[in-house]
């Protein structure tokens, strides 16, 4: 045999060992399908693959919930008996109250601007506007309405649960209620020695 044919003899030989054994190799890393497909449950699923028929474990004793301390229907939903709620769990004190309005331009002013009217930046760009919180119908709402709100959402609005405490929907909802009165209240409303210092050529609704 001429060398020539020689060589290309080895080069078809070496090319059909590297095609075999990268073959072998790759069948090897391959996972089982159940591996690379692995099945997926919806919660309460049975299952074959624990001895009690269920998709999912027992919480472990002691577990501690990442999300409302259970309990306090008042606190964590805005409801009483089921119903919105038109009573604080705790009372409002002028700390409540700036702890509110902090949370509240933090989370509410994208979409409801500074002063509740829904003029947001957002909605300024674009996003649907909500409604005022100066409207009879909100103003008209239990306080409980805007907690149950910020907790689970309401139309175009997400739920607020993850990154708001109950505490703080709370706080914030008590300073929702204070820019409803601000732009609503009579001057007969207002505490005498602040009266005092109101100019006088202001409203007197």
């Amino acid at each position: 045999m001429s060398s020539p044919e020689r060589r290309m003899e080895v080069f078809h030989t070496a090319a059909i060992l590297i095609v075999a054994v990268s073959a072998f190799a790759l069948s090897g890393c391959r996972p089982p399908q159940d591996q690379a497909n692995p099945p997926s449950f919806e919660p309460l699923d049975q299952s074959s693959f624990f001895d009690d028929g269920g998709s999912a474990r027992p919480l472990v004793e002691g577990t501690v919930s990442r999300s409302d301390v259970v309990g306090d229907e008042l606190l964590l939903t805005g409801k009483q008996n089921g119903q919105l709620a038109n009573v604080f769990p705790f009372p409002v004190t002028d700390q409540i109250m700036q702890r509110g309005q902090e949370r509240y331009n933090i989370y509410c002013t994208p979409c409801h601007g500074r002063t509740g009217y829904g003029d947001g930046m957002v909605v300024q760009r674009g996003y649907k506007q909500p409604p005022s919180y100066h409207i009879d119908r909100l103003r008209q709402e239990p306080v409980g309405h805007f907690v149950d709100v910020m907790t689970n959402g309401f139309g175009v609005m997400p739920s607020y649960r993850p990154q708001i405490s109950p505490q703080d929907r709370w706080a914030i909802a008590a300073y929702i209620r204070a820019l409803q009165l601000s732009q609503n209240a009579t001057m007969a409303e207002v505490p005498p020695d602040q009266a005092s210092k109101m100019n006088r050529g202001g409203s007197t609704r």
